[in-house]
């Protein structure tokens, strides 16, 4: 078992919080511009949002070396982005239907999920998904 100092310590806690308030940036920010670009009758703002969450999320899992790194971002945004999809009693709505919003809740979702799965793990020393399922000595 690794030992860490109190500073090594505070400054993961750091970094963890930081992960997890540009999470709620990207959801506040993304929340409220995902419906503006659109090509044809692709969302492209909306799926530029949602690899910029998977970027985001994966990056962070690799450079702190543990899924946690993932869910720190990943639990900012849907914190922020899942009262976004309820209607208040005026009848405002911030991620409306439509083929904007679908992409960018539904597909924010496969992101973190697939940004969860393609991270290292901390107890393993890799992703299963990346490198394969190693089975344990018998």
């Amino acid at each position: 078992m690794e030992h860490r100092s109190h500073a090594e310590s505070a400054l993961g806690g750091a970094a963890y919080g930081m992960l997890f308030v540009l999470g709620v940036v990207m959801g506040v920010v993304g929340g409220f511009t995902h419906p503006v670009g659109q090509a044809g009758p692709v969302p492209v703002a909306a799926v530029c949002w949602v690899l910029a969450l998977f970027g985001v999320c994966l990056g962070a899992g690799r450079l702190m070396r543990t899924r946690l790194g993932v869910v720190a971002p990943a639990l900012g945004w849907l914190l922020v982005t899942m009262p976004f999809t309820l209607q208040l009693g005026s009848g405002d709505l911030v991620i409306a239907q439509g083929a904007a919003g679908y992409v960018y809740l539904y597909g924010g979702l496969v992101a973190l999920v697939a940004a969860f799965l393609m991270s290292p793990s901390s107890h393993r020393g890799g992703s299963w998904l990346l490198h394969g399922y190693v089975p344990k000595d018998s």
